[in-house]
């Protein structure tokens, strides 16, 4: 390995621990939790690629004192879970970009992840239903094995042919890909949720629409989530040792 290699390693390292410590002191703990164990790894990397010893001696300092915090924080988390108290809020301010499917729920999945609740009223017009599209892309490139997607939502009176052939279009490709999307409408919904059998949900105000529309087809954020500006919105996480089923 390179010198270039590694430095390019550890500055990857500092800049991923460094968000940690930030979301560790928001009181972000999962997503804390996540970043320590990434920010870990590379530092291992780094470890494995040092010939000299006091260099060596440093980064197993640094990799002990952050494990130490990553045992922490999983063993409050796990109390908080065991007590039913888990409650961690996020909010997203106006224009805030960084903010994409990935990056919102990759702290919550895990490989024991089969099942998901998608309670969201507004799946109706074009750009909701892209917007449900991608969170299915994102489940489905995540590292858990999705096998049901279960969707509630309002029909769309003004034209609810466009709706249905959407949905039914994805409800086929989703089955080539082995995954039941299970499809129920309501008028009378107005919760938005997101639920996983793993026990988390998380609840945001303006539930998958919380992107501000692309300026145009050829604008910066139109295929990048991460770089489309988002509107004003709260993330509510909680963890339910039993989540309901709709």
């Amino acid at each position: 390995m390179t010198e270039n290699h590694v430095s390019g390693m550890e500055a990857s390292a500092v800049s991923v621990l460094k968000r940690a410590v930030e979301l560790d002191q928001s009181s972000r703990f999962q997503e804390s939790l996540v970043c320590y164990q990434e920010g870990i790894q590379l530092l291992m990397g780094v470890l494995k690629a040092v010939k000299d010893e006091s260099k060596r001696g440093h980064y197993r300092k640094k990799i002990n004192g952050y494990m130490g915090r990553a045992e922490e924080i999983k063993a409050h988390v796990n109390q908080m879970k065991e007590d039913g108290k888990y409650h961690e809020q996020v909010r997203i301010s106006e224009d805030a970009t960084g903010h994409s499917y990935e990056v919102m729920f990759k702290p919550y999945i895990s490989s024991a992840l089969t099942e998901v609740w998608v309670e969201d009223p507004y799946i109706r017009h074009i750009h909701q239903l892209y917007n449900f599209l991608r969170f299915c892309e994102m489940l489905l490139k995540a590292s858990c094995k999705v096998k049901t997607i279960h969707l509630l939502t309002s029909q769309d009176e003004a034209d609810s042919g466009q709706q249905s052939s959407a949905l039914a279009e994805l409800t086929e490709s989703l089955g080539a890909q082995g995954v039941t999307l299970d499809l129920q409408f309501s008028s009378t919904i107005h919760d938005r949720e997101i639920r996983f059998d793993n026990g988390w949900i998380i609840k945001i105000g303006r539930g998958l629409d919380y992107f501000k529309r692309p300026k145009g087809r050829f604008s910066v954020g139109y295929c990048d989530y991460d770089l489309r500006p988002c509107q004003e919105t709260t993330v509510d996480i909680f963890h339910t040792k039993h989540t309901k089923t709709l």
